[in-house]
């Protein structure tokens, strides 16, 4: 397949007042698209909104969003068709996780996050995948994680999100050949981004990618137009094969020896403490 022209498209990216969000949103400025800023922080987004402008000559749209909030989504489609704003592109990068026993975990706090992490991202790709089908030239990227591949003991609900929106993304993929729109499930693994802030120092050792190294292969995958989804880093991709070697009893007892080791867990396997948003 031929490389996306994104001249004169316009892409909605959700997260993108830091880390992941920031960086696509850099790299689809450069490539000339318009942008949809979705975050909580209005006053982030309109410092990223006044470099697009300034540095690529697009516009960028602000629009602050609190995507724990159910109908997230669909308040957002109506919002941009009420300012006449066609959407060609969606990057579903918001997101967060909780580190920690699950019998310890805040209920309130695991709603939220299964409402960032899933809820509404099933909410804004069925809000926007009709005109991204009718554009012809369209692209959906959903971002997973490199713990969408197996279970992840002391992130349990994180990971299990993860898994539901690897699945999710594939079977788009799927739906909707033949019908111009490329769509791409994104797994980084270690990324320097506010993800990580709520954590003790010290913790999840391990080599990390930057942003742009992440966004780099994203956008890469989506210009060859072959593959639904695609981890970042040769390592991460390596990791991820893994678990098809054992069996699933095997896969959690390692996947708890090595979040015990990486992130400073207890005995159990498990640490306590939330792990920052990315939106």
């Amino acid at each position: 397949m031929t490389p996306i022209n994104y001249s004169g498209q316009t892409t909605v990216v959700t997260g993108a007042s830091s880390g992941i969000g920031t960086a696509f949103a850099r790299e689809l400025a450069r490539r000339g698209s318009d942008l949809v800023l979705v975050a909580r922080r209005r006053e982030r987004l309109e410092e990223l909104a006044s470099e697009l402008r300034t540095r690529h000559g697009v516009r960028a749209t602000v629009a602050p969003l609190d995507l724990s909030e159910p109908g997230a989504g669909r308040r957002l489609a109506a919002d941009l068709a009420e300012r006449g704003i066609r959407v060609d592109g969606l990057v579903n990068n918001a997101g967060f996780g909780t580190n920690g026993a699950f019998h310890r975990e805040d209920p309130d706090r695991l709603t939220d996050e299964i409402n960032v992490d899933v809820a509404n991202l099933v909410d804004l790709t069925r809000a926007f995948i009709e005109p991204l089908r009718d554009s012809g030239r369209g692209v959906l990227v959903n971002v997973a994680s490199a713990a969408a591949y197996s279970p992840n003991p002391g992130m349990a609900v994180y990971a299990a999100c993860k898994a539901f929106v690897l699945s999710f993304t594939e079977a788009l993929w799927y739906e909707s050949r033949g019908t111009g729109l490329r769509v791409l499930s994104l797994a980084p693994g270690l990324t320097r981004t506010e993800f990580f802030d709520g954590l003790e120092g010290g913790a999840y050792r391990g080599s990390y990618q930057t942003p742009e190294q992440v966004v780099a292969t994203a956008m890469r995958t989506l210009d060859r137009g072959r593959r639904p989804s695609v981890q970042s880093g040769l390592l991460n991709a390596a990791m991820v094969s893994l678990p098809r070697f054992f069996t699933r009893r095997r896969t959690v007892l390692l996947g708890g020896r090595i979040s015990a080791r990486s992130n400073g867990a207890d005995s159990t396997g498990t640490a306590d403490g939330a792990v920052g948003a990315a939106a």
